[in-house]
Formats: C-alpha cells, structure tokens, sequence
C-alpha cells in the first residue's frame, strides 16, 4: 500500500511543476533596514519562476544576451 501513496504523490508533485512552468509564479519582496527613520538599506527581491517558453512570451529573455550563458551573445566592450 505504501508504494501506492508514493506514486501517488509523485504524479501530483510533476502536475504541481508542469503547472508552476507553464503558468510561471512571481515571488516578490523588500528588505528595508532603518535607523531612527533613516534609510540606511533597501533590497528588492524579485523572483519568476517559469518554463523557457512562458518567459519569452512576457518578453524576458536576457539569458540570450548574456556571454556567460549562451555563446551567441556579444561579449561587452569596455570602452573606458
């Protein structure tokens, strides 16, 4: 009976992914550390999770751009 639950679980965990990439799903958050209301830090959080196909239909891509990740882009020219 245990191997049952376990296949069971398994299969929902791979639905539960196959839905997360193909919706995608935003985590966003702040750090805000301050000392007698002054600003002293702020740290912006923002995280997508989401397949390959679902970020470049919202128009994120910059892995293509990136010469660390794909060997297709243009490494930057320092100018100064």
């Amino acid at each position: 009976m245990p191997e049952q639950v376990s296949r069971l679980q398994t299969t929902n965990l791979a639905d539960l992914l196959e839905r997360i990439l193909d919706k995608g799903v935003v985590i966003v958050g702040d750090i805000r550390i301050n000392l007698v209301d002054v600003e002293l830090l702020t740290i912006k959080i923002r995280l997508l999770v989401a397949s390959v196909d679902k970020a470049k239909a919202l128009g994120i891509d910059w892995w293509e751009h990136d010469p660390f990740i794909s060997s297709k882009a243009q490494p930057e020219i320092d100018e100064g």
